[in-house]
């Protein structure tokens, strides 16, 4: 790889790792201090479609492996920052703007929630999307849709390879 892709990629990797963490923090910010969610509980956005809903994630993706133990917090805080360490090599090794992006949004998100559970103890949830009168029960914010989208660019960006062929 050479020298100027690697930077590129290194800087496409940063850029979107901090923009997706400042987005979120702001949002998270905005929605539970100062529109203070936590004790107005629900407010209709676009009522039957979107809302802001609080709820606090103490597990991962839709409240799995829940638990109010120090341990669980602390570890999947930790989790999410080895797991950050690990796609940001893969994707400096990879050398790949478009790679880098991918693997910023998802890097950003995971610190975004990580942060979360340093300062709360949980994450903070609050987007809530319904459709069609089927009631979602569960809520996500931007870390989680930067995560989502992350993971998706990883997973279905071409292989270096391809392009040599």
């Amino acid at each position: 790889m050479r020298r100027g892709a690697a930077t590129r990629a290194g800087g496409a990797l940063a850029a979107t790792a901090a923009a997706v963490l400042i987005l979120d923090r702001l949002t998270k910010w905005l929605v539970v201090e100062a529109m203070d969610l936590r004790s107005v509980g629900v407010i209709e956005v676009w009522p039957g479609f979107v809302s802001l809903r609080m709820a606090w994630n103490r597990g991962m993706n839709f409240g799995i492996l829940s638990s109010d133990l120090d341990f669980a917090r602390w570890g999947l805080a930790g989790l999410a920052a080895a797991i950050s360490i690990g796609v940001a090599v893969w994707a400096l090794r990879r050398g790949q703007r478009w790679f880098s992006l991918g693997a910023g949004a998802l890097i950003g998100g995971a610190l975004g929630n990580a942060w979360d559970r340093v300062q709360h103890g949980a994450v903070a949830d609050f987007l809530n999307v319904t459709c069609c009168g089927v009631v979602n029960p569960f809520a996500f914010n931007v870390a989680d849709v930067a995560i989502f989208a992350g993971a998706a660019a990883l997973a279905f960006a071409p292989h270096p390879a391809a392009h040599r062929a």
